[in-house]
């Protein structure tokens, strides 16, 4: 029998939202699942999807996904009026929702749509509360990872 490969979030990657770590500082990641039509699975296995422009918000106790785009496929919703960009439900555990609720009340922080991946059959997002970055964090931030790459360069001449 032949042996199963961990599934892992950037292998089965459908969408990044690579914006997000340069303009946020994200604290914490949780993982939800989304609640999803056919065409628009179907158009998330083509890889139609963009969530750079996307935000979460929680409203009544429940989390939201807003601004994705899941372009509709045209031979899997000829039957169905496709939305590409309507509200989505996120689907999270209560005390994943009253911590991000938290948060964002108490902490001024906003939730940040990450990634979005295939887990079995299931597509998941990964959320971040994150803070905004200011010019001058973008900049040392920049110059962290300069000096990383450098010293790494450095390493590895000196090795030799």
């Amino acid at each position: 029998m032949a042996k199963k490969k961990p599934n892992k979030p950037g292998s089965n990657t459908i969408a990044l939202n690579k914006s997000a770590r340069h303009e946020f500082s994200i604290h914490d990641e949780y993982e939800a699942g989304i609640s999803l039509q056919g065409w628009e699975v179907k158009s998330l296995r083509a890889g139609k999807a963009n969530i750079s422009e996307s935000y979460v918000f929680i409203r009544n106790g429940e989390a939201f996904l807003s601004g994705a785009t899941f372009t509709p496929l045209n031979a899997a919703s000829t039957h169905v009026v496709a939305e590409p960009t309507r509200v989505r439900k996120l689907l999270l555990n209560r005390r994943e929702l009253d911590r991000l609720t938290g948060a964002v009340n108490r902490d001024g922080e906003t939730i940040v749509a990450l990634s979005m991946y295939w887990k079995g059959s299931w597509v998941k997002l990964k959320l971040g509360t994150a803070k905004g970055k200011k010019l001058h964090d973008k900049r040392s931030d920049a110059k962290d990872r300069d000096w990383q790459r450098d010293k790494a360069r450095i390493m590895k001449h000196s090795s030799r």
